[in-house]
This record gives C-alpha cells, sequence and structure tokens, in this order.
C-alpha cells in the first residue's frame, strides 16, 4: 500500500533528509588516500547522534554499520572495514537516519583523488540520470516515467542499469511501497499522486548490468568488475512539480573549497 504524506510529514521528511545531506558532507571532508572506511562510518555516527537522530541502517535486517560504503566495483551495501581508500577509487556513500518517526535516505558517489576520465563520465552521467528521474516526479505522471527517463540517459552513454536493485517509497519505514526502477517503460507501473515520497538512486555500471552478492550477504559487486556508481535523492510528488527533499549543496561546497 502507498501511504501519502501530509505536508507536515514532508516537512520532517526533509529535516531528516537535509540530516543525511550535511552527514554525507562530513564525510566528504575526509574522503581521501589513506582513510578506511570504518573511520567514516564512525564519524557519520557520531555526527547523526550528535544531532539527536539514530542511524536508520544500523540494525536494519541486520546490517552491522551505519553507512553503506561501495569502492569501485561494488555497487551498494559495501560495509565499512579497514579497507584504506587509494588515489583513483570512487565511493558510493549511502547513509540513513531516524527522527521523529521518520526515515531520511541518500547517497553520493565521490571521487578519491584523481579519478580515470571514464570514471569521471560515469559520475557525471549517473548524477545526470538522477537529474532525469527527478524531472518525472510529478503527479499524473506512472513510476515507468522515471525508470524511463533514468535508463535512456544512461544507455545513450553506453553505461548499463543494474535491474535488481531499485529505489522505493519512504516514510515511518526505509523501504515503502512503491518500488522505483531505475529502468521502464513510460506509462507503465503505479500511478504518482501528490504526497507521495520516493527515492530515487541509480545505480549504473561501466561494463554490464548484471551483479552478484558479496559471501558477506551484503556487498553488490558488477559481474565484470567494472566500477559502478550510485546517488540518490528523497524526492515529494507535487502536483506540477517534484520537490527535491534532498540537497547536495552541503557536499558541494566541501568538495570546491
Amino acid at each position: 500500500m502507498i501511504v501519502l504524506k501530509t505536508n507536515e510529514e514532508i516537512e520532517i521528511l526533509h529535516e531528516n533528509n537535509l540530516l543525511v545531506s550535511k552527514t554525507l558532507a562530513e564525510v566528504g571532508k575526509l574522503i581521501k588516500p589513506g582513510i578506511t572506511t570504518r573511520e567514516l562510518d564512525q564519524v557519520a555516527e557520531e555526527f547523526i547522534l550528535d544531532h539527536g537522530a539514530v542511524p536508520g541502517f544500523k540494525g536494519y535486517h541486520g546490517y552491522p554499520n551505519t553507512l553503506c560504503t561501495s569502492v569501485n566495483d561494488e555497487v551498494v551495501h559495501g560495509i565499512p572495514s579497514g579497507y584504506e581508500l587509494q588515489e583513483g577509487d570512487i565511493i558510493s556513500v549511502d547513509c540513513g537516519v531516524i527522527k521523529n518517526g521518520f526515515y531520511g535516505d541518500s547517497a553520493f558517489t565521490f571521487a578519491v583523488g584523481e579519478i580515470s576520465p571514464g570514471k569521471k563520465e560515469l559520475l557525471r552521467v549517473t548524477r545526470e540520470s538522477l537529474e532525469k528521474g527527478v524531472e518525472q516526479a510529478v503527479a499524473g505522471n506512472r513510476v515507468g516515467d522515471i525508470g524511463y527517463a533514468v535508463q535512456t540517459h544512461a544507455e545513450e552513454h553506453g553505461f548499463s542499469v543494474v535491474r535488481e536493485l531499485v529505489g522505493h517509497g519512504l516514510g515511518k519505514n526505509l523501504h515503502e511501497a512503491p518500488e522505483v526502477p531505475n529502468f521502464g517503460r513510460r506509462g507503465r507501473g503505479p500511478k504518482l499522486k501528490e504526497g507521495m515520497v520516493i527515492c530515487i538512486e541509480p545505480m549504473i555500471n561501466m561494463g554490464v548490468k548484471d551483479v552478484y552478492q558479496d559471501r558477506d550477504g551484503w556487498t553488490i559487486h558488477t559481474a565484470d568488475r567494472k566500477p559502478s556508481a550510485h546517488f540518490e535523492y528523497a524526492v515529494a510528488v507535487r502536483k506540477n512539480h517534484a520537490e527535491v527533499l534532498t540537497t547536495y549543496d552541503y557536499i558541494e561546497k566541501v568538495l570546491n573549497q
């Protein structure tokens, strides 16, 4: 069942997603060769707790950490560890919080130092695909319109779209209806209604679209071990526009210092 949110609830979701955005910026300050993904996780957890919220992922279906840190060929759900980031890596950082009974959820893929032109292109196109999907998150459209927009842009640039993992509704639960695939056909799928809050999160691969799960039970890898990028916004569906509840402004400020 799709749960529509009131304006008051959307404001809480907005505040929570701004906190996630700020947390990602705090993590972004530290991303450089030599830092471990576990250190990034500890900083994020402290920051969230200091702001009166609780990590949204920790303990979710038994997940052990605050962040998902997915490096290079890891698509999503990478578990923070003693791995030291290296020059040329890319790392998707996915973060969630719970505050006032609602979740926040967002992701950003960071470059570690100087990355290859191919990886730069992957990051750029994945983020553009997210923006294209967001443009379709308007009342009266359908979920398939979002997926079609994401898929078309990614594939036009020679990249592939992961099929097994999708975006989702967001509210009092981390994953609510409807599922929001990053592929699809226009005019198909559940109708978008004002008050729906969804997470649009393209997971785009440099090589083949196929993925597999690591023996750790969480980490998803690309089948050909080529890099993957991941960006995620929480979005409220409105009558004539999509209201993005996430911002990358805090991250951009940190990266451009």
